[in-house]
């Protein structure tokens, strides 16, 4: 319509110039937006198999345990299930024990199911395994199951940084519509009513959203490099304004790879002296105790290749450690007995048991293992290592608890066995026989204690919450350097989950920042920590495993699942994922964040608001007093075009630097542009203001051009100001804007490409948007004047920023002469 109009008004030789030049130029930025869109999917796409592989699912195949990513599961495969695990397929029970499942995703309904072999043998895809553990032949998968039929979900709530920009894009909107409207009054008045929308296009920032999302796609693949995946775009803006890290600590900041160190029976160490000074029916019922009390399997090949350990990585500790050590064999327990009920491990009690029957005497017996001190309260009895029974009194209670803090107290996790005969059917908890004590020891990541200070360095709080014993919590939480010189359970930086429960809401308020480790603590505890911290203004992150940490990882501003140990449930719950189970990725990930953020603040500072305030300027002071507007439509968009595709894009490439992790975090309702930043456009856009309005009234006696030549030169030198301005912008704070600039190929790149096009729109489509071509001496000129712009930014950073708004110091200064006055 804008092309038909302008051809009626000029004629077909002139008119269709601005015209076609909107035209284009439209096409051009849709074109963009809808390649963005394009590609965003795609990634969105690949993001969503990236993060089904790094599922893993346990499964039998040729009597073999496997490990196998949920896009290979397939009809006929035996699954096995545990508390936490999202159930991958439709199938049917086979075996198992208390199979209870979590049916609201499907049903609505918050009660658990119980799955057995009789009455309900049905498991259906995306209900999740709340206790007990089974095994499950899968029937349909994929599209083909229920879940795979109803599963449909469209999350459009806008981000924190979404509501930012928009603040932002709301506020320059309103500004801009006034300018134009008073431009528009001007214009009529002097019977010119056709330029005011060349005010409106510069005066929207509609390159807000495309800028944002091209740094949030650069960021996204960035971090996924750095063993981070983002599952939800909001994680990476809201990583960078953490507060507080609560970590747990098995597989994140340690390595995971558990074995037993130590072996007691009463106060031996069998470690040191050799199994062979322990009673065979001790050893006898610890390897029965093993065997049958796990949900983990052993596997050997017919070649008699080395063993295979699934489960837990307690369970795998313990079964390697009793195959390996005690020379047990699994399958032959398993056909010694048969299994009555089995209770799985559970987070809340910290232990697991089993009913056997003996098929050969009929005696039933009960297994117990678990935390030590769980375990010890529920025994009445000990064996000595010789095999003799003794009551468990006082003296000899305190001697077993010294042993257990003696191991604790060096990091190792102790596990106790207990043992008792009986006649009933049902799972006792009291009155059974100590069996054993062993220490599984966990070694620390070498990089733990460096990524642990490099996020104290960077103002952000890392909170140790663990199910571990407080001694063992304290000893990790030292060697990582949580907890330094003179803090413990005295100095209120240590605390139980238990003492922190009972707390009143106001004590945990008083609290909770002084708090580094909670142990012995419950899902419920760390949920509240959690809740605690949000209330007194943190924005937390938090990290999970497993099914029990789902409510604590929905509750925090950030939720981070650690990829190879946790459970389905858990990395559906998180916004990011951490692939390599090592804390030094949720470091880089709280680095990314961060350097997100600093990039978004440099995309929307010096180029693009110089830009939109020279251009507002220079347009209405030259309609005013002349009546004719030296940025057409065609420079405008052209103008926009670059600064918010090339641009943005130049900016969003920017790595983080060391400087970012030695600030404190970025607050929640931190303004997107800053004092400095106005500083900073304030300086840059009365520069161009003066140089353009310059040489658009003296230009052509300055240089000695044609009224065309100087139409054209003006629109080089705003292009080019703002090329120029992109390095001003790398660095808003420090002098050298060129440091590191070597590093970063992208950037150098995108400017070379920007400044080419450039040339290509002056010199060889001079009808489109210019009248004339420049002279090499012109062409210096332009470059001259952009580069005069670095000098202007070096020199106004000398300028110190106030702390507080001019206008507090206006109102004290008031204050001050009013009261002199009376």
């Amino acid at each position: 319509m804008i092309l038909i109009l302008l051809i009626q008004e000029h004629g077909v030789h002139d008119g269709w110039y601005d015209g076609g030049s909107i035209f284009v130029t439209v096409l051009l930025v849709i074109g963009i937006y809808s390649l963005r869109n394009f590609r965003q999917s795609r990634q969105l796409e690949q993001l969503s198999r990236v993060s089904d592989n790094i599922i893993q699912i346990e499964v039998v195949r040729n009597s073999r345990h496997q490990q196998v990513s949920l896009f290979d599961i397939v009809v006929g495969d035996i699954v096995c299930l545990k508390i936490g695990d999202k159930v991958p397929a439709d199938g049917l029970f086979l075996e198992g024990h208390a199979l209870f499942v979590d049916q609201s995703s499907m049903t609505g309904e918050s009660d658990l199911v119980e799955v057995n072999g009789s009455s309900n043998p049905f498991l259906e895809s995306g209900t999740k395994v709340a206790d007990g553990w089974a095994r499950m032949i899968v029937t349909s998968v994929g599209k083909n199951t229920v879940w795979g039929e109803t599963m449909s979900c469209d999350n459009t709530e806008q981000t924190p940084l979404q509501v930012r920009l928009n603040m932002l894009t709301s506020t320059i909107d309103k500004v801009g519509l006034a300018v134009a409207f008073l431009l528009l009054i001007v214009l009529l008045i002097r019977y010119f009513t056709g330029t005011y929308p060349q005010i409106i296009v510069v005066g929207i920032p509609e390159g807000l959203q495309l800028a944002v999302k091209l740094t949030l796609g650069y960021s996204r693949k960035s971090m996924m490099d750095d063993q981070a995946m983002v599952r939800k775009f909001s994680a990476c803006e809201t990583m960078g304004s953490a507060t507080t890290i609560c970590t747990h600590k098995t597989g994140i900041l340690t390595l995971n790879q558990m074995k037993v160190a130590k072996f007691w029976v009463r106060e031996d160490s069998v470690t040191d002296s050799g199994y062979s000074s322990v009673s065979k029916c001790i050893l006898d019922l610890i390897r029965e105790g093993v065997a049958l009390n796990t949900t983990g399997s052993v596997f050997r090949g017919s070649s008699g290749s080395e063993f295979e350990f699934s489960g837990s990585p307690i369970e795998k500790a313990l079964l390697s450690w009793a195959v390996l050590e005690l020379n047990m064999d699994m399958e032959e327990e398993k056909q010694k007995h048969a299994t009555l009920r089995l209770k799985a491990f559970n987070s809340q009690k910290k232990r697991s048991g089993v009913l056997l029957r003996n098929k050969a005497d009929g005696s039933v017996h009960i297994h117990w293992k678990g935390a030590a001190e769980m375990v010890l309260a529920m025994c009445s009895s000990y064996y000595y290592a010789s095999g003799v029974l003794r009551d468990l009194d006082d003296e000899e209670m305190r001697k077993i608890e010294n042993v257990i803090q003696g191991m604790v107290a060096t990091s190792l996790r102790c596990i106790a066995f207990a043992h008792k005969e009986t006649s009933e059917t049902q799972l006792e908890e009291d009155g059974l026989t100590l069996l054993g004590l062993v220490g599984i020891e966990d070694p620390c990541c070498p990089q733990s204690k460096g990524a642990v200070q490099a996020c104290e360095e960077a103002g952000v709080t890392i909170k140790l919450i663990t199910g571990d014993n407080v001694f063992t919590a304290m000893a990790v939480a030292a060697e990582c350097g949580i907890l330094g010189p003179g803090e413990g359970l005295f100095t209120g930086a240590v605390v139980e989950g238990g003492e922190f429960r009972n707390y009143t809401r106001e004590e945990r308020l008083a609290k909770v920042e002084k708090i580094r480790v909670m142990a012995r603590s419950s899902p419920s505890d760390k949920l509240l920590m959690v809740q605690c911290l949000k209330q007194k203004g943190h924005v937390v992150a938090v990290t999970g495993d497993g099914a029990k940490d789902v409510r604590a990882l929905k509750e925090a501003d950030i939720g981070l699942s650690i990829g190879i140990q946790s459970t389905q449930v858990a990395k559906e719950s998180s916004d990011l994922v951490i692939l390599d189970d090592n804390f030094g990725s949720v470091v880089s990930a709280l680095r990314w964040g961060r350097c997100m953020d600093n990039n978004m603040q440099k995309e929307n500072s010096v180029p693009k608001r110089s830009l939109n305030v020279a251009a507002v300027v220079v347009n209405f002071v030259a309609a005013v007093s002349t009546g004719h507007i030296p940025f057409i439509t065609a420079h405008l968009l052209w103008a926009n075009l670059i600064m918010n595709t090339l641009g943005a894009l130049a900016l969003a490439t920017e790595p983080p630097t060391r400087e970012l992790m030695e600030k404190p975090p970025v607050g929640r309702t931190e303004p997107l542009i800053t004092k400095i930043m106005w500083r900073n456009i304030a300086a840059q856009a009365a520069y161009q203001v003066a140089v353009l309005l310059t040489l658009l009234f003296m230009g052509e006696s300055i240089f000695n051009i044609s009224k065309e030549t100087n139409r054209t030169l003006i629109f080089n030198v705003f292009v080019l100001c703002q090329v120029f301005n992109e390095f001003n912008a790398r660095k808003l704070e420090k002098k050298n804007v060129f440091e590191g600039i070597h590093r970063n190929k992208h950037f150098v790149g995108i400017i070379i490409i920007t400044i080419a096009l450039q040339a290509v729109m002056v010199e060889f489509l001079k009808g489109f948007a210019n009248p004339k071509r420049l002279t090499w001496g012109q062409w210096g000129v332009c470059i001259g004047i952009g580069a005069l712009s670095w000098p202007i930014g070096f020199s106004i950073k000398f300028i110190p920023v106030p702390e507080k708004p001019i206008f507090s110091y206006l109102k004290v200064l008031t204050k001050k002469l009013s009261v002199r006055k009376y």
